[in-house]
């Protein structure tokens, strides 16, 4: 049962992480059209490159595409990384002051012993084999670098069964958990609060024989 409440408890962190990366892409989707919408900022770039081509009406707009595509490329990687610090952001704050990410206080578990170096780290660890080399071999894609990326995609999945499957043995200990020298435990549910019982009322006389 720990085990599948460990389970439980990463679906719903990384639930969170997938629904700021849809929001991430939305901003990102939004200043791509507006980069591209942006007639007055068009004009201007295109002119300049038109003046600095001596002529070459060709060579200018191969330039001026080549530049938006470097300007969208760049957000998408703004993206990416903002995705990654975002993710580490939550990881730490929430182990360094709490103890637990939001998905673990739900399944009743607790990474001990609680500091600030070992929620950093485990935090990064964490961070890194969930999002971080992803959104790398995402940001190479875009970049055009076909088999690098391919190589950080193989990689990205080797580092998630690395820190995923040591969680099946005995010692449920992660990668992130070895590397940050931490341990999940279980801990009880409180649950809510109930109301105190009612005092029990006093014996009635009996007043069947009168």
């Amino acid at each position: 049962m720990p085990k599948l409440r460990r389970a439980g408890a990463w679906l719903f962190d990384f639930g969170l992480v997938v629904a700021v990366g849809w929001l991430i892409a939305a901003l990102t989707f939004h200043r791509i059209a507006a980069l591209l919408t942006d007639v007055p900022e068009l004009v201007a770039k295109g002119s300049w490159e038109f003046l600095t081509s001596r002529g070459d009406a060709k060579g200018a707009a191969d330039d001026l595409v080549d530049s938006l595509w470097q300007d969208a490329v760049g957000y998408v990687q703004q993206g990416f990384l903002a995705l990654v610090v975002l993710t580490f952001l939550y990881q730490w704050l929430t182990l360094h002051f709490a103890g637990r990410t939001l998905g673990k206080a739900l399944l009743g578990l607790r990474v001990t012993p609680r500091s600030g170096a070992r929620s950093a780290l485990r935090a990064a660890v964490t961070t890194t084999t969930d999002v971080g080399v992803y959104a790398l071999a995402c940001c190479m894609l875009v970049q055009g670098w076909i088999f690098l990326s391919v190589v950080c995609w193989l990689a990205a999945v080797t580092l998630f069964v690395f820190n995923a499957v040591p969680v099946l043995s005995p010692s449920s200990r992660s990668l992130a958990d070895r590397m940050a020298g931490t341990t999940v435990a279980a801990v009880a549910f409180t649950g809510l609060p109930t109301a105190p019982p009612e005092p029990a009322l006093p014996p009635q006389p009996d007043l069947t024989g009168w």
